[in-house]
C-alpha cells in the first residue's frame, strides 16, 4: 500500500511539472490535499483513473488545461466578503494610514489573488466613500493581480450579474454602478484607478511602497515553507507604516518578528520596520583639548569595543579604526587619511562603496545581514552583520559614516539549533493551523459549487427565459399574420363589394359593356356581353377583340375604336351597326365608344352597347 501510495505521489508531482513547463504556472507549493482532490475532479469529468493517463490525456487534449486551471484556481470572491472585517478596516486602519500621509500624498493599494475583481473594487468604495470622488481620483492608485489569467478579463471588464452584488451596503449599487440589460457595471470614471495584471505571489516580484495590502484566503492554499517566502516578500512590499488584510482562516503566527496586529480576530496587521537610528553628534562631544582625560577615554573605549568598527569622513578618506577593525583587515597606522576607494575593506568581504553613497544621499541607516567571509589562511567562514550609519553634526551637515561588523556566526549556529530544537513544536502548530485551513479551504470549495450549481440553474433559467422568448416572438409573429388575414380578408370582402357594385353598374349601363386596352385587349366583359354573345368573362378577358369568335362586325367597329384612341372622334361617341347574337338572330345596336383615361394618360376604349331600332347615323 506504501508503495502505490508513493508511486501516485511521484506521478503527482510529475503532473506538477509538466504543467509548470508546458503553462508556465507553479502548483509546486500549493498543499497537496487540495490538489489532489482538485486533480480527481477533472480526472473523473473526463473518464481517467490514473495521474499518467491524465497527462497523455493534457497532450492529446489541450483544452483540458484551461478546465484544469479552473478547478486548481478556486475565485471564490464576493463584494464585502465578511462585512464587520471591512467596517473594520475602513474604521481603523485607512484613518491611520491617511494621518501618516501628507496631505495630496499618493496612496497605493495592491489586492494580492483578487480573483473576478470584486475585492479590488470594494476597496475603491470604502476610499471613495472616505476621500470624495475628486480627492479619490486624484490620489488612489490600487494595483489588483492574480495568476488566473480568465478571472482577471472578468475584473477588467467590471461587469457582473444581479446576485453578485446581493452583499453591496444599502445605495452603493447606484452610486457605484451603471445598470442595463440585467447586468451592472463599476463606473468608468473610478475604474481607471484600478489597474489588473497577472503576478505570481510564488516567484513573481512584488509592487513596492504598499500602504495597504490585501492578500485575502490566498495564502491558505500554500504550503508552510512558501507561505514563508512569500511574506517575506509581503513585507518588503509594504511601506512604513504598511497594513495587511488577510482571509479568517490565515494568521501571522509564525511571523511576529515582521508583522503585529491590529485587530487579530479581522486579521488586520501591521508591518514592523527595520531600522535603525541615525547616529548624530553634537559639536560639544568633541572638545578642543584632544589631549583631555576625557578625549583619551573614549579613545580607549573605542578602540578596545568588541565590535570593529571604522569611520570615514565627508572626504571619503579612512578617519578612524579601533583596535578590532585593526586586527580584522590588517590596518596600518599610515591607513588613516588615504582614499577609502584604495583600500581593500572598500570591497571585500563586501561591496561597501555604494552602501556609502546610499547612505549618504538617503540619510538614514544601510544594513547587510549574514555577510560571510572567508578569512585569508583558511578556517572556516565567519559571519558578520555590517551596518552603515550616516554621522550628522549639530547643525545638520554630514560629518562621515560609520561602518561597524558585528560577528553574528555563533548567533547564526544557536539560531539554527534553536529553530531545530522548536520545530516539532512549530510542526505542531502547522499541522494544527493546516487543519483550520483545509476546512476553510474545504468550505470555500463547497462554495464554489454551490456557485457553479448557481451558475447551472442560472443557465437554465436563462434557457427557459429564452425559451419563453421565441415563444412570445412566434406568438407575436402569429398575431401579426392573424392581423394581415383579417385585413386581406375585409380587403377581399371590399373587392366583392366592388365588383357587385361594379357589376351592377355595367349592368345599368346597357345590354352589354366591353372595355379594351389600347392594344384591343379585353380588359372589361361584362354580364350583359355574356349574355349577348355566349362568351364567358374568363374566356373573353386578355383576349385580343379580333380574335373573339362572335357575331360582333369587328370590321365596322376596329375603326371607331382607333379613331376614339387617336382623338379623331369626341371622347363620346356613338355607331349603329348589325350583329349577330350567340342565338343566331340578327339585332341591331347602338354602340357608344367613350375614351378612358387615368392619371396617367389613356388607358383604353369603354364600349357599351344596346338594342336599338332606330338607325344611328355613321360617324
Amino acid at each position: 500500500m506504501g508503495t502505490e501510495l508513493e508511486h501516485d505521489q511521484a506521478e503527482l508531482e510529475r503532473l506538477l511539472v509538466l504543467l509548470k513547463e508546458t503553462r508556465g504556472i507553479d502548483f509546486m507549493g500549493y498543499k497537496r490535499p487540495t490538489l489532489v482532490r482538485r486533480i480527481a475532479r477533472r480526472m473523473n469529468a473526463v473518464g481517467v483513473s490514473s495521474y499518467a493517463e491524465y497527462r497523455d490525456h493534457l497532450e492529446v487534449q489541450p483544452e483540458e488545461y484551461g478546465h484544469l486551471f479552473d478547478s486548481l484556481l478556486i475565485n471564490v470572491t464576493s463584494f464585502f466578503r465578511d462585512r464587520s472585517a471591512w467596517d473594520v478596516l475602513r474604521e481603523r486602519v485607512v484613518p491611520e494610514i491617511l494621518s501618516a500621509k501628507p496631505p495630496g500624498a499618493g496612496l497605493r493599494i495592491w489586492s494580492a489573488g483578487c480573483a473576478t475583481g470584486e475585492e479590488a473594487y470594494t476597496l475603491a468604495m470604502i476610499l471613495v466613500e472616505e476621500l470624495g470622488v475628486d480627492e479619490f481620483r486624484a490620489r488612489v492608485k490600487i494595483y489588483a493581480t492574480d495568476l488566473d489569467e480568465k478571472a482577471l478579463q472578468v475584473a477588467r471588464a467590471g461587469v457582473y450579474e444581479e446576485r453578485r452584488l446581493s452583499d453591496l451596503p444599502p445605495g452603493f449599487r447606484e452610486k457605484y454602478f451603471e445598470s442595463g440589460g440585467g447586468r451592472h457595471t463599476f463606473r468608468r470614471d473610478l475604474r481607471r484607478q484600478v489597474i489588473f495584471g497577472r503576478n505570481d505571489l510564488t516567484k513573481d516580484a512584488p509592487i513596492s511602497r504598499v500602504d495597504l495590502l490585501t492578500v485575502r484566503n490566498t495564502l491558505m492554499y500554500f504550503n508552510a515553507e512558501t507561505q514563508a517566502t512569500i511574506l517575506r516578500r509581503l513585507h518588503f512590499a509594504l511601506s512604513d507604516p504598511g497594513y495587511v488584510f488577510l482571509g479568517k482562516a490565515e494568521m501571522l503566527m509564525n511571523h511576529v518578528d515582521r508583522f503585529e496586529p491590529v485587530d487579530l480576530r479581522k486579521r488586520l496587521f501591521c508591518k514592523i520596520p527595520r531600522t535603525t537610528p541615525v547616529i548624530t553628534r553634537r559639536a560639544d562631544e568633541y572638545p578642543a583639548d584632544n589631549g583631555s582625560p576625557v578625549t583619551r577615554l573614549r579613545a580607549a573605549v573605542l578602540a578596545a569595543g568588541p565590535v570593529a568598527q571604522l569611520a570615514v569622513d565627508a572626504e571619503d578618506k579612512l578617519a578612524m579604526a579601533n583596535s578590532r577593525a585593526e586586527t580584522l583587515f590588517g590596518f596600518r597606522a599610515t591607513d588613516v587619511g588615504r582614499p577609502f576607494q584604495d583600500l581593500e575593506v572598500s570591497y571585500r568581504p563586501v561591496e561597501l562603496r555604494s552602501l556609502i553613497d546610499r547612505a549618504k544621499r538617503e540619510v538614514r541607516p544601510v544594513e547587510l545581514q549574514s555577510v560571510e567571509w572567508q578569512r585569508p589562511g583558511g578556517g572556516g567562514a565567519t559571519v558578520y552583520d555590517v551596518s552603515v550609519v550616516p554621522l550628522c553634526d549639530d547643525d545638520g551637515p554630514l560629518i562621515g559614516v560609520s561602518i561597524s561588523f558585528t560577528e553574528v556566526t555563533r548567533y547564526n549556529r544557536l539560531r539554527a539549533e534553536l529553530e531545530h530544537a522548536n520545530e516539532e513544536l512549530e510542526r505542531a502548530y502547522q499541522e494544527l493551523q493546516s487543519l483550520n485551513e483545509e476546512l476553510e479551504t474545504t468550505n470555500e470549495e463547497l462554495q464554489s459549487t454551490n456557485e457553479e450549481l448557481e451558475t447551472t440553474n442560472e443557465e437554465l433559467q436563462s434557457t427557459n427565459e429564452e425559451l419563453e422568448t421565441m415563444n412570445e416572438e412566434l406568438q407575436s409573429t402569429n398575431d401579426e399574420l392573424q392581423e394581415i388575414n383579417d385585413a386581406l380578408r375585409t380587403r377581399t370582402d371590399e373587392l366583392h363589394g366592388t365588383n357587385a357594385f361594379l357589376a351592377s353598374v355595367l349592368q345599368s349601363l346597357g345590354t352589354a359593356v366591353i372595355v379594351v386596352d389600347v392594344e384591343l385587349r379585353v380588359s372589361v366583359w361584362s354580364p350583359g356581353s355574356e349574355d349577348l354573345w355566349g362568351l364567358r368573362a374568363d374566356e373573353a378577358t386578355g383576349r385580343h377583340l379580333l380574335a373573339l369568335d362572335i357575331g360582333l362586325p369587328s370590321k365596322e367597329l376596329i375603326p371607331v375604336i382607333q379613331r376614339t384612341l387617336s382623338e379623331e372622334l369626341p371622347a363620346k361617341s356613338a355607331v349603329s351597326i348589325e350583329a349577330i347574337n350567340r342565338r343566331g338572330r340578327e339585332i341591331r345596336l347602338r354602340v357608344d365608344s367613350s375614351l378612358l383615361r387615368d392619371g396617367r394618360g389613356i388607358r383604353g376604349v369603354i364600349l357599351m352597347m344596346n338594342h336599338t331600332d332606330a338607325a344611328v347615323p355613321a360617324t
